[in-house]
């Protein structure tokens, strides 16, 4: 029975102390007796949260705010050069590694094309581990002060494996890969560093949904349209399904029967029809020009400046625009099923492919959204662009080791038992008073 209660006095004291660390990250800076209403904890818990966490280095005074009729009061955050994340993003033109502050502040970012290479699997775990070492180099931070480590790739998660994390990528050549064991082999990171590795999609929605477009929403898809297609889907502020969940394979939903193979290997997917490669594939059959052959950015690009009016005021190049037009109508017809199958409130197209051709096809795509789907929840949904450009992915990546950490009451793992802390799937359910999608970037 004493065993028991202390394990129960243990585990209060570390509630509590994520309940503190949460509240100064996401609402702080905060003062004591702000902490104490906000968190109803009691003064001596608070007081003895805040000497713990300012013993470990967490926190740092962030000016103080005077009282009526009482001394002023020193306002605390949890402090940015406490802690360090590193984001990944397996792109589908490039690996972008980033290394951010506890503030998500970018502190060194590095990358490495795919373009000539491919997925090939061995050169994207090598391009990992020398771009890992090149931001802590350029940044003059040890490993040791890492956080953890978020990677987002393209395919299906399986985490049942006795070694980790297995990729299921069938659209890259990807058949079971253990990314998590290679990563671990390959990279020259303390052992006790975690490893968070979630589809591309998820990792952008996360992103949008904390910082960028998405903040407020209680129903959203974020969409990843690059050279590939897929959708992060979250209901009542959860992701859809859980935080365990794998992401929404919404670039394979049939849209055309017997239509095009997509690079699944299916007739007739989304993806065949407005993935960034299937658009420069379609130009290329209708007679574009040699700039169609080049790489997916270079040929959408020039596929746009066609399909514009020219400074003059001239027509733009009529096929151009009509693939370009064909283009949207089926992008507003794939997300008409997602306005008919989810009714979110707010809907957001990011990826590379995204923000470069929304601009010029959002009103098109509103259009045959609108037209496609039920009159109802098409009435309610705005369709909008991502807010956070090219570096979604890699910040949504850094999030999964952030919500690790602030479950663990902003615990190192070095520090702290293997099954410590809530987890990061209670913080990514938005489970207690937690609720990622007010938050604003520091």
């Amino acid at each position: 029975m004493a065993e028991q209660g202390r394990r129960t006095v243990r585990d209060l004291r570390r509630g509590n102390r994520a309940e503190v660390v949460q509240r100064l990250y996401f609402d702080g800076p905060l003062s004591r007796q702000e902490l104490g209403a906000a968190t109803g904890l009691s003064s001596g818990s608070i007081s003895n949260v805040v000497a713990e966490l300012a013993a470990d280095g967490l926190l740092e005074e962030a000016g103080v705010v005077e009282s009526e009729g009482g001394r002023p009061r020193t306002l605390l955050r949890v402090a940015p050069a406490s802690g360090h994340l590193i984001g990944i993003d397996v792109g589908e033109t490039r690996v972008r590694v980033e290394l951010f502050d506890l503030s998500l502040g970018e502190l060194a970012r590095a990358e490495r094309p795919l373009v000539h290479h491919g997925y090939d699997i061995g050169r994207i775990v090598g391009h990992i581990r020398e771009a890992v070492a090149d931001v802590l180099r350029e940044a003059d931070v040890s490993a040791a002060r890492l956080v953890g480590v978020g990677v987002g790739v393209p395919g299906i998660i399986d985490r049942d494996g006795p070694d980790g994390v297995v990729v299921h990528g069938q659209t890259v050549g990807w058949d079971a890969v253990p990314l998590e064991a290679m990563l671990r082999e390959s990279a020259e990171l303390p052992s006790w560093v975690p490893l968070f590795i979630d589809n591309g999609a998820k990792t952008l929605g996360q992103a949008e949904m904390w910082f960028g477009g998405g903040r407020g929403a209680s129903d959203a898809v974020v969409v990843l349209f690059g050279s590939g297609v897929s959708a992060c889907v979250v209901v009542d502020g959860e992701l859809y399904g859980g935080a365990d969940s794998r992401a929404v394979e919404w670039g394979h939903t049939t849209v055309r029967v017997g239509g095009r193979r997509c690079r699944c290997g299916s007739p007739g997917c989304l993806e065949a029809y407005v993935g960034a490669e299937a658009i420069r594939e379609r130009w290329l059959e209708s007679g574009g020009p040699p700039a169609a052959a080049a790489d997916e950015e270079t040929a959408l690009a020039t596929l746009l400046a066609a399909a514009l009016p020219t400074a003059g005021g001239g027509a733009g190049d009529t096929a151009a625009a009509g693939l370009l037009d064909e283009t949207a109508e089926y992008l507003g017809a794939g997300i008409a099923d997602l306005i008919n199958l989810f009714r979110p409130e707010r809907i957001l197209v990011g990826g590379w492919a995204g923000l470069l051709l929304g601009p010029a096809l959002l009103p098109a795509v509103r259009r045959y959204a609108k037209e496609y789907a039920m009159h109802h929840p098409a009435g309610r949904v705005t369709i909008d662009l991502g807010t956070l450009g090219a570096d979604a992915v890699t910040l949504g990546a850094a999030t999964l080791p952030l919500a690790d950490f602030l479950a663990r009451g902003g615990r190192h793992r070095r520090h702290d038992a293997p099954d410590a802390g809530a987890g990061p799937a209670a913080l990514l359910r938005g489970q207690g008073n937690w609720r990622p999608v007010v938050v604003e970037r520091r």
